[in-house]
């Protein structure tokens, strides 16, 4: 019964990839012509997803990492899916997410009667963007791991200058040259692996790189880790996040904050616990990790737009999961995936929110915006939930992961692992103070003198029919209308995600059980290696 069950999980590997591709390509086959069935068709896929992942993570969870090899190739020859504790856990919370994301822009194309060019356009790359996703987390070959980047980064430079307007392509400009810059680089360290080692299935990989001599080994990682340090946005290699994100739709933009650094981030988990254990790699990882948390938070709080805050509040807390890697134990890797999971809810929730203030006030500005908290109670707590999360109050699962990784750093001892506690703890409190000021401004104190004067700045109407926002643009680069009363599945959508993150409080212990599994499992290597090689050992 039980090795039934194993082949019936083995067989489901493949559809977190497979079943978005076929949707996209159904939506571009039926286009604009029947907006019903388009949001069916994605929220179906999506929820299907998000139960495949779940059955995934039970299934790998209960009896080991599963592989499957798709074409009927054997490995190491043909492209090896697996899904293991981590990469089923990554699966599990991007789905939640991208389902809960695409509720929120279906709702908000629906508002604003944007009905075609979304739907024909914007969800199918959405969806591919989705499948590049799980391609990356469920990857096993590493050329297969730079396609599935290709992948998502192509439906994301379509997410981020859909509209066409001047700021969107901006950014997307400067998102596009960095994306082909570290993919070309990303050539590069498969060739040189594949040269050195001839192979490319990271289980064969993470045996034959022990045996290459030491410099080579140390030029190969540094290579793919260079790719991965771009691709999450850690110090020195961030600069292009907060210039790029904020220009994005509100959807667009909560979905690249919670899930497409945390890839990088997921690639760089996996490049150092099981192709290059114990190395000496560590020692930057940490440094990197200390300059990411500090030289982030003092980007946010010198800014002055809720966008451009969090964008750099994202880059801050990658350096928390840079950290537990850079530590190379078990309660430091535990620590680590502990806080992805939290930090792909809660990043992805402030965004939503985001949106929801820009919809209702017309502008992110912090200058301008006052008064919310009387005329928008319940965004004001949709933002405040999540804002304390991500600063760490206790009890939430901010506070709990940062003390997961400072009891990890004092375990670890010596100088460095508590110069980064210390800024860790650093990091938490400048992070409480620049949401508990965004907070403030925004929902607090009183409207913004002038604020009246300004076209789209919503003060007493309680009306749904209010004038347009200028500076403010909606999927499709059109102005958004500015309302008093939100679409309910935006707010429903929100809310399911804040309250999603406020969940791995109460499932902290289980939570906290199931990273410390999979930390262990990502160190002992051996079945991850086995699941994939079987008996081509």
């Amino acid at each position: 019964m039980a090795q039934a069950v194993e082949g019936v999980a083995r067989e489901l590997v493949a559809v977190p990839v497979l079943l978005p591709l076929f949707a996209a390509g159904l939506k571009l086959a039926i286009g604009g012509r029947s907006r019903r069935l388009q949001a069916l068709i994605s929220v179906v896929t999506l929820t299907a997803v998000l139960v495949v992942s779940v059955l995934l993570l039970a299934a790998a969870d209960g009896g080991g990492p599963l592989a499957t090899h798709l074409g009927g190739w054997a490995a190491p020859v043909g492209i090896a899916l697996v899904a293991d504790r981590l990469s089923s856990l990554m699966l599990v919370v991007s789905s939640a997410v991208t389902l809960c994301v695409m509720v929120y822009s279906l709702a908000q194309a629906y508002a604003d009667q944007e009905y075609a060019a979304p739907l024909a356009i914007f969800h199918p790359a959405y969806l591919i963007m989705v499948a590049g996703v799980s391609d990356a987390f469920l990857s096993g070959d590493l050329f297969n791991l730079f396609v599935a980047f290709e992948m998502l980064l192509s439906g994301s430079y379509v997410l981020l200058t859909f509209g066409g307007t001047e700021s969107r392509i901006r950014a997307g400009a400067t998102y596009v040259v960095i994306g082909l810059a570290s993919s070309l680089l990303f050539l590069v360290g498969i060739a040189v692996s594949y040269g050195a080692t001839g192979t490319v299935s990271m289980a064969q990989l993470a045996e034959r790189f022990q045996m290459l001599p030491d410099y080579l080994k140390l030029l190969v990682e540094l290579t793919l880790l260079l790719v991965f340090v771009v691709k999450a946005a850690i110090f020195p290699m961030s600069a292009w996040l907060p210039d790029s994100y904020p220009t994005a739709p509100a959807p667009a933009t909560a979905l690249f904050a919670g899930l497409l650094t945390k890839v990088g981030i997921y690639s760089v988990i996996r490049l150092e616990a099981l192709l290059f254990p114990g190395g000496p790699v560590s020692v930057l990882l940490m440094w990197a990790a200390l300059l990411t948390m500090l030289v982030g938070i003092f980007g946010a709080v010198a800014q002055t737009d809720i966008k451009r805050m969090l964008s750099f509040t994202l880059v801050s807390h990658i350096g928390y999961m840079v950290f537990g890697v850079g530590l190379s134990t078990a309660a430091g890797m535990s620590g680590a995936v502990f806080y992805v999971v939290h930090h792909i809810t809660v990043q992805t929730s402030l965004f939503l929110v985001t949106g929801l203030i820009e919809r209702r006030a017309g502008t992110t500005s912090l200058d301008d915006l006052g008064g919310l908290m009387r005329l928008a109670p319940v965004i004001a707590v949709l933002f405040f939930v999540p804002a304390m999360n991500l600063a760490g109050i206790p009890p939430m699962s901010g506070f709990l992961g940062k003390l997961n990784l400072v009891q990890a750093g004092i375990a670890a001892g010596g100088a460095l692992p508590l110069i980064l506690v210390a800024g860790g703890l650093v990091t938490s409190l400048l992070t409480l103070y620049a949401m508990s000021t965004a907070w403030s401004k925004a929902f607090w104190r009183a409207p913004a003198p002038g604020a009246a004067d300004r076209p789209g700045t919503v003060l007493e109407s309680e009306e749904t029919t209010l004038t347009r926002a200028p500076g403010t643009e909606g999927i499709t680069g059109r102005e958004i209308v500015t309302s008093a009363t939100m679409p309910a599945p935006m707010l429903g959508a929100t809310t399911a995600l804040v309250v999603l993150g406020l969940s791995y409080t109460v499932l902290a212990g289980p939570l906290s059980a199931l990273t410390s599994r999979t930390a262990a499992e990502l160190l002992a290597r051996e079945p991850y290696i086995s699941a994939v090689l079987g008996s081509a050992r």
